[in-house]
């Protein structure tokens, strides 16, 4: 499947300007490539209880799963002036787990295997069937 870079950075662009940030001041929105073709987005939604705030990727994932699913292909994060973010360690594993090694990652030097990421990432594989 071929990836549009372009227009993931863009509906991650549109998406972080949706962000609650009124705490912190720095909104973030992400965009992913879902392996059926459609886009997934989500922005970060902060709360007065500091540590129940919620990051953008984890929007996206709850979108993903709410519009059906899927394998992540392909992940876009930008903060307020559209440069590309790295996500938190635990957004790191959420992504993971619904991508994969193979889900590529916008960095500043190019796309990035979550495998450079997360490496050795645990996942559903190294739980007992």
């Amino acid at each position: 499947m071929e990836i549009n870079w372009e227009l993931l950075h863009d509906h991650a662009k549109e998406i972080m300007k949706k962000a609650y940030a009124p705490y912190s001041k720095f909104p973030v929105g992400v965009a992913a490539l879902v392996n059926d073709g459609r886009i997934v987005s989500g922005c970060n939604v902060e709360n007065a209880s500091y540590g129940l705030g919620l990051c953008a990727e984890c929007g996206l994932v709850s979108n993903l799963v709410a519009s059906g699913g899927g394998r992540l292909i392909a992940a876009v994060c930008v903060d307020a002036k559209g440069n590309f973010l790295s996500p938190c360690g635990r957004c790191r594993q959420l992504l993971f787990e619904h991508g994969g090694n193979d889900l590529l990652f916008m960095t500043p030097d190019g796309p990035a295997p979550m495998s450079t990421l997360l490496p050795w990432a645990f996942g559903p594989d190294d739980l007992p069937k």
